[in-house]
C-alpha cells in the first residue's frame, strides 16, 4: 500500500468561554484553530492527523503542504514496527528547517495519521499496537481558560465540579487566584497552575513558596525561557512545589535534557507538537525510566485528542486535559465529550476509533 497524497484542512471552530480568556500576546483567540492532515492511499484507506495550529494554522498548513507532502507521497505504508524508522528518516531529511516548532508540528500530524493508517490495515484500535489497554475511559480535568478575577474562578471551579470533573487547572499567575480556587473546591480535588512562562527563575522560587499552603499538584512552565531546565530544576528544589513542563518541547532528544536536568516532576508531551505518537512513546518510556509522572498536554478537539486518548488507555495514570468551554460544533459527534463522571471514554474502533465529520469540516472550513 502507497501513500498517494497528503493534505492540510484548516477548521476553525468558534467557541464561548464565558468570563474567560484565551490570548497569545496581544491577539484574543476567539476560535479553535486545527489543522488536519488527511494521508490517503491507493488501496483506499485514509489515516487523520493534527497538527498543532491554535494562532499559526496558515504557517503549519504550508508547512504540511510544501515539505511534508513531498516527502510521504509514494512511500509505502509501514507496519507498526516500522513507522519510527520512517519518521526518523523524514526528521533527517527536514533537520535543515529545525526539530522544533511549525516542523515538528507538521510531522506530528503526519506521525499521527500513519499510526491511524496502520491500525485500520490490521482493523485494530491504536491503542491496541501501542500496548496493553488498562483503561477504556480517561479521567479528565478541566482546563480553565486566563480569568483574572478570585471571584469569577472560584465560580467556574464550582460549576466545572458540578458537571462531574475531578480536577482542576488555572491559567493564572497570581496567589489570589490559586488561593481561591482552592477555597472552592476543597482539600481533596488535584488543582494545577499554567503560569505560561513568565517568571525569572527567583520569581518563581518566590511564587511556589507563597502558594504552597494551596498544595498545588505542580505549577506549570513558571519560568521564561521555557528551555531553561536549570531554572526551572531550582524552581522545584528550592520552591517546596512539583514541576511540570514540555509542551513547548520537541522530541524526546529535549525531553532527556529536561529530565536529566531534575526540571521536572511532571512531563508534558503534547501529540501534536513532540513528533506525534512515536516520539510521545520515546518521551513516555524515558519519563517511566526516570521517575517522572507523565501528564500530557492535550487541548484539543481533532485527532490529537483521540491519539491523546489511546496513549493514556495504555497507562495506569495520566489525565487528558479538557479545555474548559462551550465549542459550536464537534468533529466527533460529541463521542470524545467528557461524561458525567468527569470521564472521556477511549473510543474502541479501528484507527484513532472515529472519522472526522465531513459535514462540520466543509462548514468551519477556511479556505
Amino acid at each position: 500500500m502507497e501513500i498517494t497524497d497528503v493534505r492540510a484542512h484548516h477548521i476553525r471552530i468558534p467557541y464561548e468561554a464565558g468570563v474567560a480568556s484565551f490570548r497569545q500576546g496581544a491577539s484574543a483567540i476567539t476560535a479553535l484553530d486545527m489543522v488536519l492532515v488527511e494521508v490517503t492511499t491507493d488501496a483506499g484507506l485514509t489515516g487523520w492527523g493534527d497538527a498543532f495550529a491554535y494562532v499559526c494554522p496558515h504557517t503549519t498548513r504550508s508547512a504540511v503542504e510544501e515539505m511534508i507532502a513531498p516527502q510521504a507521497r509514494g512511500l509505502k505504508v509501514p507496519d507498526a514496527a516500522g513507522i519510527a524508522a520512517v519518521m526518523e528518516q523524514i526528521q533527517r531529511n527536514l533537520h535543515l528547517f529545525g526539530r522544533y516548532g511549525i516542523t515538528m508540528f507538521a510531522i506530528s500530524g503526519l506521525d499521527i495519521a500513519l499510526w491511524d493508517l496502520v491500525a485500520k490495515v490490521e482493523g485494530v484500535p491504536v491503542h491496541h499496537l501501542l500496548g496493553e489497554i488498562r483503561r477504556t475511559a480517561i479521567p479528565a480535568y478541566a482546563s480553565l481558560l486566563r480569568i483574572g478575577s478570585p471571584d469569577n474562578i472560584a465560580a467556574e471551579c464550582r460549576k466545572a465540579l458540578a458537571l462531574g470533573y475531578g480536577a482542576i487547572k488555572l491559567h493564572e499567575t497570581t496567589a489570589p487566584a490559586v488561593f481561591a480556587a482552592r477555597e472552592a473546591i476543597g482539600p481533596d480535588i488535584p488543582l494545577m497552575v499554567d503560569m505560561n512562562c513568565p517568571l525569572t527563575g527567583e520569581q518563581a522560587i518566590a511564587f511556589a513558596q507563597t502558594c504552597r499552603d494551596a498544595q498545588p499538584m505542580f505549577l506549570e512552565e513558571p519560568v521564561w525561557p521555557p528551555e531553561d531546565f536549570a531554572a526551572l530544576a531550582e524552581v522545584r528544589s528550592q520552591g517546596g512545589l512539583n514541576v511540570a513542563a514540555g509542551e513547548n518541547a520537541c522530541t524526546e532528544y529535549q525531553f532527556r535534557q529536561m529530565m536529566e536536568a531534575g526540571a521536572v516532576s511532571h512531563a508534558q508531551p503534547s501529540v501534536i507538537k513532540v513528533g506525534g505518537i512515536t516520539e510521545f512513546l520515546k518521551v513516555a518510556g524515558l519519563a517511566d525510566r526516570s521517575g517522572v509522572k507523565i501528564v500530557p498536554h492535550s487541548p484539543y478537539f481533532g485527532p490529537g485528542l483521540l491519539a491523546t486518548l489511546h496513549l493514556l488507555a495504555t497507562r495506569d495514570d495520566g489525565l487528558v486535559e479538557m479545555f474548559y468551554l462551550k465549542r459550536e460544533a464537534c468533529l466527533w459527534r460529541g463521542r470524545a465529550d467528557v461524561d458525567a463522571t468527569g470521564h472521556v471514554a477511549v473510543p474502541a474502533g479501528p484507527g484513532l476509533g472515529y472519522e472526522p465529520d465531513r459535514g462540520v469540516m466543509e462548514r468551519y472550513r477556511v479556505a
